[in-house]
Order: C-alpha cells, then structure tokens, then sequence
C-alpha cells in the first residue's frame, strides 16, 4: 500500500518504463499470438494493459479518458504502444494534481468493501506487472524480442 505520493511516482515511473518495453517489442503481424487458442493474446493483453488503468484510476476517484473501447482491440501495434503513453502519463499526471499523502491512506468503496486509495493503486501495478509477464511468455514464443525488464533476459546473456 502506497503512503507517499512519491512512492507510488517513482514505481509507476519504473512499471510503466519497463510495460513500455514489452509492448514495444509487440509487431502487428504477432498480435493474435496466445498461448493455445481461445486465451488471451498479445494485442489483447497490451490493450487490456493500455486501458485498464482506467478502471482503477476510476475506483480512487481520477477521471481518465478511455484511449478507446476496451472490447475492440486496435490491429496495429503502435496504437496500444501510443494509448498506454497517453493513460500511463494521464494516471501520473492527475495523480500528482490531485492526491496527497493523506488522500492515500483515505478509503474508498471497491465493490463494497472500504480500501485505502494505496492499496489500489499497488493493486494497479500488480496487475501490469502480471500481464506484462504474460506477454513476455507470449513474445518468446512468437519469436519476437524479449525485453530485460527485471533483469537479462536469455538473449540479453547470449
């Protein structure tokens, strides 16, 4: 759970720079890759990833504009790249205008049960941070560039 304002900027910072790399190395020809068929794919998970923030930003009481509908995932990869640019620096930006320390530790209703805003916005970079392995599983196996996010990747080491 996030406390400071400054804590959750400097690890949004980090998250957002290294789900930026993952979905960078996303093609437009691979955006269908998935695991087996009928599971999520690469364009869906960067799309849910570029979109969701929304949602959560919503909870803790922030007014993002959605980049687009959620159900219709954009077929070219620079569109997911440019929507999460766009809602990654919104979260960031309406964030440092309207919290505070102590608006962070203030709860608010998520589905009825009463939660500290930092806890949900902790909650927002797990979930990036799930998906964006996800994709990284995904972009391996459709034989595209794995990004070091956390540390070398096996091609980083090669």
């Amino acid at each position: 759970m996030y406390r400071k304002v400054d804590d959750f900027l400097a690890d949004w910072s980090f998250a957002t720079n290294g789900t930026l790399q993952v979905l960078e190395s996303l093609s437009d020809e691979k955006l269908d890759q998935a695991i087996v068929e009928g599971h999520s794919t690469l364009g869906w998970l960067g799309w849910h990833i570029s979109t969701a923030p929304v949602y959560f930003s919503g909870l803790v009481g922030l007014h993002i504009t959605s980049p687009g509908d959620v159900r219709v995932v954009p077929n070219k990869a620079k569109d997911i790249v440019q929507a999460y640019k766009e809602v990654s620096e919104a979260v960031k930006s309406e964030v440092e205008k309207n919290f505070t320390d102590e608006k962070l530790i203030e709860t608010v209703d998520n589905h009825g049960k009463d939660t500290p805003r930092g806890a949900l916005l902790r909650v927002l970079i797990e979930h990036q941070t799930h998906h964006r392995g996800q994709m990284t599983v995904l972009l391996r196996q459709a034989g595209l560039h794995v990004p070091g996010v956390m540390g070398p990747t096996k091609e980083d080491r090669a």
